[in-house]
């Protein structure tokens, strides 16, 4: 059911991994954890694998991580190469997915081993990294980055003070004092601000799908151009992947870049080059498997996507990180056994099927976002019965709609949501066993060196940024 639904959201432009896990939740609440995790974990690998269809047959990318598909997939269309191109993203992401849920097999528990010896100041700083590089998500604008993270941490203060036991910024509504659901924004957010945002900027698009040229398969020559490029871009993916903020769409960035240097005629880039659908549609779901890493091992999430499967974790009231290992061992291998069984059946799936794919191109968006409003409204009424909630959600609504208006990202105002209570209490555990004493964030040497870690993901940016400008050549005009 998850590859076959993620397959089908990758290919409707607009419907996310993200979206459709947040829809999801409510829906899901009360299955078995580890049946709920597989059907997340199986749409996050088939939409990784479905974007890429649009991409090469419409020039119109279902998730962001695949535009750099779309620039030379649909000049193979048009060149009536369509099938081969449709062939190479397939296989490429078989090949990727599967080295990517080997490396997450033999490096997890690896961390999880480093990571046991973590106390209330080790959490602390690793909740402060995660906060600092997924609030990177804007790629250029850091300031909206901190602004979106900073009121995640807001909301997420809204309630019952565990520790004091009084009432916080619940302005006397009593639908207030248990706090925000973690459910309840996440869909907010992603599925019900991604429908204003529909409805406000509906534009009716041109481009119908070119027809399939050739059959969907490999030639010689093909093979002989894409193997390498799936092992460049399946190592590039997987690497960017695991640190935290990256993310899938500059891990295929990266990938294009390196197909386009090692490559003996850079000009056939964006004109139809095989290579360039090959290395981003490896790194694209090398990078998928990469963030499940951080996720699992020490409870960072590397992209939105496995934000909102950070939420999920908490609705099932798991808390992802070394200690989930050893406590609900049958989830994660579970979790990790199927993803091998989900890259089998995505290539099953996506080389007969593609046919039937590119019908779903013509679903009317319209239609297919009142279906995820209805959902979304039903959804989380059934977690309480509760019409608050449901106001609740279309208030995070409008909320996410003008963040969309601004250029402000989602990602890290549900990871503040999620990690900031925890972050509040770790550090409050740890100065109670400092007596007060703050310092002992920085005399301890793992949470120091993570804090100086947390620096220089701040610092290094802008100091790049810096030099550049300073390196930029000057206009006659300043020169004068």
């Amino acid at each position: 059911m998850g590859v076959t639904l993620g397959t089908a959201v990758g290919v409707l432009p607009g419907i996310g991994p993200a979206l459709t896990i947040s829809l999801l939740l409510p829906l899901t609440f009360g299955m078995d954890p580890v049946g709920a995790f597989i059907l997340f974990g199986g749409i996050y690998y088939g939409a990784m694998y479905g974007g890429s269809t649009t991409s090469i047959l419409v020039r119109i990318p279902g998730e962001a991580s695949s535009v750099m598909t779309a620039l030379d997939g649909y000049e193979m269309t048009r060149q009536g190469r369509g099938g081969a191109a449709l062939a190479t993203a397939a296989i490429g992401s078989f090949v990727a997915g599967t080295f990517a849920t080997v490396m997450l097999m033999l490096t997890a528990p690896a961390l999880v081993e480093l990571a046991l010896g973590f106390g209330p100041t080790e959490y602390f700083a690793l909740m402060v990294l995660a906060l600092t590089a997924v609030g990177g998500m804007t790629g250029g604008a850091p300031v909206k980055g901190a602004f979106a993270t900073f009121l995640g941490l807001a909301i997420g203060t809204i309630g019952i003070d565990l520790q004091t036991g009084q009432a916080r910024f619940t302005f006397g509504v009593p639908g207030l004092l248990g706090g925000l659901n973690v459910v309840v924004v996440t869909v907010g957010l992603f599925a019900v601000g991604e429908v204003f945002w529909h409805a406000a900027t509906h534009r009716v698009s041109r481009e119908t799908p070119a027809p399939l040229g050739g059959p969907v398969r490999l030639m010689g020559d093909d093979w002989r151009r894409s193997v390498p490029a799936w092992c460049r871009g399946t190592l590039v993916g997987f690497f960017t992947g695991v640190l935290p903020g990256a993310g899938a769409t500059v891990a295929s960035f990266l990938a294009y870049a390196v197909e386009r240097r090692v490559s003996k005629t850079p000009a056939a880039f964006g004109h139809g080059a095989i290579e360039g659908v090959a290395g981003p549609e490896a790194a694209n779901n090398a990078s998928a498997g990469g963030s499940l890493v951080p996720l699992l091992a020490l409870g960072i999430p590397g992209s939105g996507t496995t934000a909102v499967m950070l939420a999920a974790f908490q609705m099932y009231g798991l808390q992802p990180g070394p200690l989930l290992f050893s406590q609900e061992s049958g989830l994660i291998w579970g979790l990790i056994a199927s993803l091998y069984v989900s890259n089998v059946l995505l290539l099953v799936l996506n080389l007969p099927l593609i046919r039937v794919w590119v019908r779903l191109l013509h679903v009317p968006r319209s239609l297919l976002f009142a279906v995820v409003l209805v959902f979304a409204t039903l959804g989380v009424y059934s977690l309480n019965n509760n019409l608050f909630d449901v106001a609740v959600v279309y208030v995070l609504g409008v909320m996410a709609f003008f963040m969309r208006r601004h250029g402000v990202p989602l990602a890290p105002t549900v990871l503040g949501v999620v990690l900031g209570p925890l972050l509040e209490q770790h550090f409050r555990r740890g100065m109670a066993i400092s007596g007060g004493d703050p310092s002992v964030f920085l005399t301890r040497p793992v949470s120091a060196t993570i804090l100086a870690l947390t620096a220089a993901v701040v610092l290094v940016p802008m100091l790049v940024r810096v030099r550049a400008a300073r390196g930029a050549p000057r206009s006659p005009r300043d020169s004068s």
